[in-house]
Order: C-alpha cells, then sequence, then structure tokens
C-alpha cells in the first residue's frame, strides 16, 4: 500500500485488498459490481489472480483508491498466496449461502490470511470481512442465524459481516466502506509502496507506462 500524497490538506490512499473464498462464491461478480456497476451469469472461474481498481472520493480532502485482487478459489492450496498477499492492507472473504462445503473453508482461508500478511511492528492481521454472497437464492440458503454469524466472526477474528448479492446489488458497497472505514480510522499503512498498475499472473504489482485500471473478467 502506498503512503497518503497529501497536497494542501488533500489525501490519497492506494490500499491493496483481497478478495478471496472456493470456487464459484461469486468473488468475480461481486468485483465487477462494485467496480462497473454489472452483472453476468456467465463469467468464467478465475485462473490465478485477477485485478480491478475503484477509485472512491471518501469526503472532499480524501480519496481512497482501491486495487482489488481476485484470487481464484484453488489459490488457497498452492504456493502463491503468500505472493500474492504481499502488502495487502485488508481482505473479503466469501461463501455462497446455499452451499455449506464454501462456508466450512472460510476458516481455512482466514487463517491461510493470517499466517501469511501482517500489519505493523506487532505484527497484527489485517482487517478482513465476511461476505455471505448469493443471499438472493434464500429460499435454498443454509445459512445461521444472524447471532450465530455475530458469535462466528467474532470468534474468528473477522471485524464483520454482511449478506450479500451481486446480482441484486445488495450491501457490497456497504462491505467494502465499512473495511476501508477500518483501515483507515487504523492507519494501517506499509513503508513499501504498491503500483497503480498491475500485471496478471505475476503476483504483485510492476511499474507500467501507463496508469489506467486493470480489470478483473
Amino acid at each position: 500500500m502506498s503512503q497518503p500524497h497529501d497536497e494542501e490538506g488533500y489525501s490519497e490512499y492506494l490500499y491493496k485488498i483481497l478478495v478471496v473464498g472456493d470456487i464459484g462464491t461469486g468473488k468475480t461478480s461481486i468485483i465487477k459490481r462494485f467496480v462497473h456497476n454489472i452483472f453476468s451469469m456467465h463469467y468464467k472461474s478465475t485462473i490465478g489472480v485477477d485485478f480491478a481498481l475503484k477509485v472512491i472520493n471518501w469526503d472532499p480532502k480524501t480519496e481512497v483508491r482501491l486495487q482489488l485482487w481476485d484470487i481464484a478459489g484453488q489459490e488457497r492450496f498452492g504456493s502463491m498466496t503468500r505472493v500474492y498477499y504481499k502488502e495487502a492492507v485488508g481482505a473479503m472473504i466469501t461463501f455462497d449461502v446455499t452451499r455449506m462445503s464454501t462456508f466450512d473453508a472460510v476458516a481455512k482461508w482466514k487463517a491461510d490470511i493470517d499466517s501469511k500478511v501482517t500489519y505493523g511492528p506487532e505484527d497484527k492481521p489485517i482487517p478482513v470481512v465476511l461476505l455471505a454472497n448469493k443471499c438472493d437464492l434464500g429460499k435454498d440458503a443454509f445459512i445461521k442465524t444472524a447471532n450465530d454469524m455475530d458469535k462466528y466472526v467474532k470468534d474468528n477474528g473477522f471485524i464483520g459481516w454482511f449478506e450479500t448479492s451481486a446480482k441484486e446489488n445488495m450491501n457490497i458497497e456497504k462491505a467494502a466502506r465499512f473495511l476501508v472505514e477500518h483501515i483507515l480510522k487504523n492507519d494501517i499503512r506499509r513503508n513499501a509502496p504498491v503500483s497503480d498498475t498491475v500485471t496478471p499472473g505475476l503476483g504483485k504489482p510492476q511499474p507500467q507506462q501507463t496508469t489506467g485500471p486493470t480489470c478483473c473478467k
């Protein structure tokens, strides 16, 4: 993550955010909805890692640029996640409310992140939000009660959870802003800057001549 650029009281932040979870939990759909406000039923599974950039005018004096890393569901079993996670300052873990196995995998994703990326001199875990996705399919959902979910996120070190739907555009921006607010409030910064541009497949940002966003597919 880059240090803030401050010019006459105006600050710009660049935050690297991980979006992880098992295959088919809707990670790419969530990012597409959040960044471009579009939804499709026909996305292909992400292979390796993909990227998108979202600019948020947080307030009149603050701009936040989110570099969203869409990491393939099978990557938790590979050796590249440590490279992909490098310099991240926050994460979203997704599960599909109609597939219990994807919820069972949440704790493993959280442990993987906690073991590979931290911040500050005390090596604190980065903040992670849990997304209970595809809640538009409520009739097929297994999801626990709100009280059970509140206890789960507290017991497992999440900063919060949201029921989301990329199809219905439900709570995605709210969840992202909640995560950014936590990052800003806790002043989570890193010495090594993250580039505005990223090269898919290399696992970390690389300098480029242009500075336009690279969008996930």
